[in-house]
């Protein structure tokens, strides 16, 4: 059960991708439609709180002995949605998933090697490191494909480049988020209080920013017309993906809870991008980027689960 519960929540990840791309067209900007998502996200998980009787509070007595960088999950959780959202556009969905997921396993890897941000120290074995090789094959694949359609006139190759570094960038700051909130969840003693920190330093992050940003640059312009109701869901999604993967890895270990949620992931951004679901530009799945996945995945397994 809790394996299916993982695949489903890693299914929600390219989804609320693809509903905050279309909530960026009704709020203006990246940046806007990141702050209305942590605010409906927060909103979800305060309810969340006071239904399941934990009460809304923070647990300061609990944090006041710890280290600075575990109030930094949340700034990390705005640096990878605001990132997806903006790549949605410049790569699709299944590299927008695919490319994170380098920076996820790659970041992985020096927290479990280093025992960063006091997690387990798992030391770098010849078989983790010959994953870590087959993912970044797996992802020259499906980038090379992205790269043939750029040759085609649709985009700069050398711009896509870019872009896909940004990629693996915010999957690092989203392993670092997951390895913070870990920790924050086992200090705080529930995942919801937990999540619940986190997206309030987010939120806190994201009024500033956008603040600024209106200082600096005016109101942005709005979207006209209707949007369909899924346009505000990114923010559910992403409060559940959080939340659940605090919760999984209390029950499956991290290893397992990252693989099956990369499967999830991988195979959500893969159905988006080939039927053109919720707005995203259609790119049919080629056998190359299949293959591609494919070593992505055993990578992965072997990254993560030996």
């Amino acid at each position: 059960m809790s394996i299916l519960l993982g695949i489903l929540v890693g299914l929600a990840l390219p989804v609320q991708t693809s509903v905050n791309n279309k909530l960026r067209d009704k709020v203006g900007t990246p940046y806007n439609s990141s702050l209305v998502s942590f605010i409906i996200s927060t909103v979800f998980l305060a309810c969340l709180l006071l239904v399941t009787g934990q009460g809304f509070h923070l647990p300061m007595d609990q944090l006041a002995g710890e280290p600075f960088w575990v109030w930094l999950g949340g700034l990390c959780g705005v640096v990878f949605l605001t990132a997806n959202v903006i790549l949605l556009t410049k790569l699709g969905s299944a590299e927008t998933v695919i490319l994170p997921v380098l920076g996820q396993l790659l970041m992985g890897l020096l927290v479990d090697s280093l025992g960063l941000f006091r997690a387990q120290q798992i030391p770098l074995t010849p078989l983790r490191a010959g994953g870590a090789v087959l993912v970044l094959a797996g992802v020259m694949v499906v980038a090379w494909s992205g790269q043939a359609a750029a040759a085609q006139g649709q985009r700069p190759a050398g711009r896509l480049w870019l872009w896909r570094i940004v990629g693996v960038a915010a999957g690092m700051f989203s392993a670092t988020q997951t390895a913070i909130n870990g920790h924050l969840g086992q200090v705080v003693g529930s995942p919801l209080t937990a999540s619940m920190v986190s997206f309030l330093v987010g939120l806190a992050a994201l009024v500033v920013l956008c603040a600024v940003l209106r200082v600096k640059q005016g109101p942005s312009t709005l979207g006209q017309g209707k949007f369909p109701w899924w346009t505000w869901t990114g923010g559910l999604l992403g409060a559940v993906y959080v939340l659940a993967n605090i919760y999984l890895s209390g029950i499956l270990g991290t290893g397992m809870t990252v693989i099956i949620l990369l499967v999830g992931a991988t195979a959500g951004g893969a159905v988006i991008d080939h039927f053109g679901l919720l707005g995203a530009a259609q790119k049919s799945l080629t056998v190359r980027k299949v293959v591609g996945i494919l070593g992505m995945l055993a990578g992965a397994a072997a990254i993560k689960l030996f």
